[in-house]
């Protein structure tokens, strides 16, 4: 699944992600690595932009930049 689709409140780890050019370099830099957990905090009204926690500090992130972290969920 990927990061988008994750529902506020529910947490998973980082696998990959999965664009190669400069966003997935930005994405690097602000910590989203394969291995990281990261927690999904709040949406905006109509879903876009994302409200993430990741090593402790909030993050907002685009929908489609989230639509490029593949994530394995942690378990309800």
């Amino acid at each position: 699944m990927t990061l988008d689709q994750l529902k506020p409140g529910r947490s998973g780890t980082i696998t990959a992600v999965a664009d190669n050019g400069p966003l997935a370099q930005r994405l690097m830099a602000l910590g989203l690595l394969e291995g990281t957990p990261v927690a999904m905090l709040r949406r905006a009204l109509g879903g876009d932009p994302l409200e993430i926690d990741v090593m402790g500090y909030a993050l907002s992130l685009r929908r489609n930049e989230a639509r490029q972290i593949e994530i394995e969920p942690d378990r309800a």
